[in-house]
């Protein structure tokens, strides 16, 4: 753990200085065409994940917007809170953030300024129960009538860093940990909203047909018998409890019922491909019938058991009958291992991420590590949020980014964007959480290029989210709602030239 908390020190500490020697640089102010330029440069389709300045001539930092370096020096809490248990019951003060939903591993800057959340933040630097741990949950306005909702699941987050201004404000970095249930909230005697959370059990993921369906696991043909050696159902694991269960455990885990609809299954299938093939005359087709009739379950059975490697040519079909109640195919539509690896693929694809081996080992956390990142409404990101069962939301991110097309006005549907122009500008992904200096956390997704979109007041480098951008704030030309901001570098080095944040909150459901 001393070691882990070393590597991060030092790697902050290199990212400062590299910081300090951007702000060295000679100030050097160009004029930046807001549309598109069709130069080498400007090709999104070869950027890799984690860097802008990987490829195509961009010398961005990525890892630069992911510090927060804008909110100033603050100080590391050196406190790691160990995982909790699944069900456990907690009382934690709560903050409501609008347009934004945190999951694990997510990193949430704070700029706290209202009381009431000050004194949220002080009383869990001090509480005993869950030190340094708040619960952020989003906040929305009902469609119907205009009031304010809250969700009733959310995510706890750890303060990793944090610093208190001198006009009683608190700088915060937070760091999303686990799910849970909001059960009651409350205001405590000195403002500070509460809440009494319930930390949500995470299922494990479902690595063979026999944690998916009822502990059944398809074995690949009969012949596996006869063999010394097991072929792992999945290549990328690192072990497979099940691939070596052999025909007697695989039996021995049905009941009485089960156990005879299996037998009658193999004996179907077997005698099938046994005494179906034609034949040149009805003596034939005679024999086999009786010799299906006399012949019992098992029988046929511990007879398919016996063949040799040259009758098994034969019947090669029955090496891929399923021998559970659902083919394999079923089964690896549930399987997390299969679904992680599809996912990984598709996101590689579309953003350019570079390996993704040591997460696909992980499903879950892929599956929370895609839906933080993923551009997408803020609506649809509850909707992960709220996902029980690692294989279901690895399912629906699948389903999202199959259907992922364009980026549209969530007010007018006027479409901002395509999927080819998003950007990865940092290097928590082509979308994170950001926040102003008036304590607005905004998510926006980082977009290369942009439409209809129109730029009000002039280029800003105050609290710029980006060390070396300038940003315009932007609205969409059609029905004149804030949509995000455009940011234009300073830095005559600096590359991209332009770019484009867009909030998700002001993001429509319909992505095709």
């Amino acid at each position: 753990m001393e070691d882990r908390q070393q590597r991060i020190l030092e790697r902050e500490l290199y990212q400062i200085e590299q910081i300090r020697q951007l702000d060295s640089e000679e100030l050097e102010v160009e004029e930046v065409e807001h549309g598109h330029q069709s130069s080498e440069d400007d090709q999104f389709d070869d950027r890799i994940y984690g860097g802008a300045s990987a490829s195509g001539g961009y010398t961005f930092n990525t890892s630069l917007a992911s510090m927060h370096s804008y909110l100033g020096e603050v100080e590391d809490t050196h406190n790691r809170l160990a995982f909790l248990d699944g069900g456990v019951i907690l009382h934690v003060p709560l903050f409501y953030l609008e347009g934004v939903v945190l999951f694990p591993e997510a990193t949430l800057p704070l700029r706290v300024i209202q009381p009431n959340f000050i004194a949220a933040v002080d009383r869990a630097l001090r509480q005993v129960e869950a030190p340094y741990t708040i619960g952020v949950i989003r906040v929305y306005r009902d469609n119907d009538d205009g009031r304010i909702r809250f969700s009733t699941t959310g995510t706890t987050a750890e303060i990793r860093q944090y610093r208190r201004l001198e006009d009683g404000s608190i700088n915060v970095v937070a760091r999303g940990q686990q799910r849970f249930r909001l059960r009651r909230r409350w205001i405590e005697l000195e403002g500070a909203p509460c809440g009494e959370i319930q930390i949500i059990e995470e299922d494990l993921p479902l690595r063979t047909p026999r944690e998916a369906v009822g502990k059944l696991t398809p074995l690949k043909n009969l012949s596996h018998s006869h063999s010394h050696s097991k072929q792992p159902l999945h290549g990328n694991q690192d072990h497979d409890d099940s691939d070596a269960m052999s025909d007697d455990s695989f039996e021995s885990e049905l009941s009485l019922t089960e156990r005879k609809l299996h037998s009658s299954a193999l004996v179907s299938s077997y005698s099938s491909r046994l005494f179906g093939e034609s034949t040149s005359s009805d003596e034939n087709d005679e024999k086999s019938k009786n010799s299906l009739h006399t012949s019992n379950n098992e029988e046929v059975f511990r007879g398919a058991k016996r063949e040799n490697y040259n009758y098994s040519v034969r019947v090669r079909g029955l090496r891929k009958c399923p021998r559970a109640y659902w083919p394999y195919w079923v089964y690896k539509m549930h399987d997390s291992y299969c679904l992680a690896q599809r996912l990984s693929d598709m996101w590689k694809k579309i953003v350019g991420t570079p390996n993704m081996d040591a997460l696909m080992r992980k499903p879950g956390l892929l599956s929370f590590h895609i839906a933080s990142k993923i551009p997408v409404s803020e609506s649809t990101r509850q909707e992960l949020l709220e996902i029980d069962g690692i294989s279901y939301r690895l399912r629906r991110e699948i389903e999202l980014l199959e259907s992922f097309d364009r980026v549209k006005c969530k007010s007018c549907q006027t479409v901002i964007a395509s999927r080819s122009d998003m950007l990865v500008m940092s290097s928590d992904g082509p979308l994170g959480a950001y926040v102003n200096p008036s304590g607005y956390v905004h998510e926006i997704m980082t977009l290369l290029k942009a439409n209809g979109l129109a730029l009000i007041g002039v280029p800003s480098e105050e609290y710029s989210w980006f060390p070396g951008y300038a940003w315009t704030i932007a609205y969409c030309a059609t029905c004149e709602y804030q949509m995000g901001w455009l940011f234009t570098a300073t830095k005559k080095k600096l590359k991209p030239r332009s770019f484009w944040g867009i909030r998700s909150s002001q993001v429509a459901d319909d992505m095709h």
